[in-house]
């Protein structure tokens, strides 16, 4: 059985700590607990019944209550298991860094690791090219920049365009 336990909000990872050092203090029979990642106030826990549930969260600070409906798989499903995003920035974007502590600066994509998530970039208002790590998904595409084929093909295009306006 799944139960919801609600918690002080921004107190999840602490809260589940807590939960997690009683459990074991105790020896509970409880089969999990998770934080899935963007959802706030809540920690999911996996027990054999609602009595080892409430005792694993119970008398904890920032532990509020337990739901009263317990959970199907099914329904958290989509918060629990990852999802492999689409990754589309490429070498030589220029992007912008939408968090800290490079926020709205821009630079240019170096090279790109896929699996850890991360992109080494260079800033383009810094005086010295340093390179810097940084999650992918604090990454904004601005402009992309065209590889050669691409623009070896929008030259002919040109050139075939420029011909037929001759004629």
């Amino acid at each position: 059985m799944i139960f919801a336990v609600k918690v002080t909000t921004n107190k999840e990872d602490k809260s589940l700590d807590m939960i997690d050092e009683k459990i074991n203090k105790k020896s509970l029979h409880v089969y999990s607990v998770a934080r899935p990642h963007g959802l706030r106030g809540y920690i999911f826990l996996e027990a054999p019944d609602r009595e080892t549930a409430e005792e694993a969260a119970f008398g904890l600070p920032y532990v509020k209550s337990i739901l009263p409906k317990t959970l199907e798989y099914s329904e958290i499903k989509n918060m629990i298991e990852p999802t492999v995003a689409e990754i589309k920035i490429e070498k030589n974007d220029i992007v912008e860094i939408i968090a800290e502590p490079f926020k709205k600066e821009k630079a240019k994509v170096v090279r790109i690791d896929k699996q850890k998530g991360e992109a080494v970039v260079t800033l383009l208002q810094a005086a010295i090219p340093i390179p810097v790590t940084v999650k992918l998904d604090n990454l904004r595409v601005i402009r992309r920049e065209e590889s050669e084929e691409e623009k070896d093909l929008k030259e002919q295009g040109e050139d075939k365009s420029m011909e037929e306006s001759f004629e």
